[in-house]
């Protein structure tokens, strides 16, 4: 392949998934790590995408690659950890479940085998996938309705999420930095993410290996605040080190 048309390829990956990493390139165009790494220098300079430590992010961190795309980007990784996360739920628990194609993968493992699960969600697409299970109560939070991926966020929905204590709280993400920090797009749902971190006794975090090293504007938190990490690849070396620190479980799928 010329490398014009593998610096297409590599532009569109990235802004399709958000981050790439370089062994996945390789892989990908079966050429060599130095090539990759030399196509990645020249688009960086170009400032078509951003280069960092193991692969790139796309320019921009204030604004998230479309609902319709990020649904189907990666949908074997995420039904692995949706299907590996719902075991670590017990039949008779109450949980939270957010916003992102990662909790909505979440929600239909868990209507598989589970029974008389109580949930609340800020997620329109959660709230419509789990009330077919008549066991299952299914509590929708109030707010402002985002007509592009059913996701319900604003004040009115961190008041409703701070009425609960529940046993679990179900995370999605956008990003996690090298340095352990949860990373999304919009602040109005990071708020909400943080509501949901408070008021729930473990918090579990699903996440494709997309996600490590990407780009986003504003700061959930730190990993630290995770009790549980799924994932379908070891994470960077750096987010390692803070997970074993914190002791905090990893579940590899």
């Amino acid at each position: 392949m010329k490398a014009i048309k593998r610096h297409q390829e590599i532009i569109e990956l990235v802004k399709a998934q958000g981050y790439v990493s370089t062994e996945d390139l390789v892989e990908r165009f079966n050429v060599s790590p130095q090539t990759i790494r030399r196509d990645l220098n020249e688009l960086a300079d170009l400032n078509q995408i951003k280069r960092n430590h193991g692969g790139a992010t796309i320019v921009t961190s204030s604004e998230n690659s479309s609902y319709q795309t990020r649904k189907v980007s990666h949908q074997e990784e995420k039904q692995r950890i949706a299907l590996k996360l719902a075991q670590h739920i017990p039949d008779g628990a109450t949980l939270f479940i957010d916003i992102g194609t990662t909790p909505e993968a979440v929600a239909r493992a868990l209507l598989q085998n589970h029974q008389n699960l109580r949930i609340v969600t800020n997620n329109i697409n959660v709230a419509s996938l789990l009330m077919t299970k008549p066991d299952f109560k299914v509590i929708l939070a109030g707010g402002e309705v985002r007509n592009r991926d059913g996701g319900v966020t604003g004040e009115a929905t961190m008041d409703f999420i701070s009425q609960f204590r529940l046993d679990f709280g179900i995370l999605g993400i956008s990003g996690i930095d090298f340095d352990g920090s949860l990373l999304d797009f919009d602040y109005h749902e990071v708020r909400v993410k943080k509501a949901i971190i408070e008021n729930s006794r473990s918090v579990y975090l699903g996440v494709d290996h997309t996600k490590f090293g990407r780009n986003a504007m504003v700061k959930l938190g730190g990993i630290e605040e995770v009790d549980l990490v799924i994932t379908d690849q070891m994470p960077p070396e750096s987010i390692c080190a803070i997970i074993r620190e914190h002791e905090i479980q990893l579940d590899i799928v």
